[in-house]
């Protein structure tokens, strides 16, 4: 989970994240064009530089566990600014509605 003090400008790393892997999970077999995700948990994240406005954060998320009978995906993510490393996400679990 998250651990506070997180900043505004973290949240908005992972929520980025999440939704890129979101539309990941929408292309996935058994998902219904159209279906509505639900970003359920987030775990092991780390930051590794800040972000600030102005900079580009370039995205890569991997789904790691899909299971289309409940509609369940597990994935990991990262972010990269000027090449660097500068959020990993180690967990983030989503529940399709079916």
């Amino acid at each position: 989970g998250l651990t506070p003090p997180v900043s505004v400008h973290q949240v908005m790393q992972i929520e980025a994240l999440a939704q890129l892997a979101g539309i990941v999970c929408l292309q996935m077999e058994g998902a219904e064009p159209g279906a509505v995700f639900f970003f359920a948990a987030v775990d092991g994240v780390k930051w590794k530089r800040p972000v600030v406005p102005g900079d580009v954060l370039v995205m890569e998320v991997e789904i790691n566990s899909w299971k289309s009978k409940f509609g369940i995906a597990k994935a990991s993510g990262k972010g990269y600014v000027d090449g660097q490393l500068a959020v990993d996400v180690g967990s983030m679990t989503f529940a399709l509605a079916k």
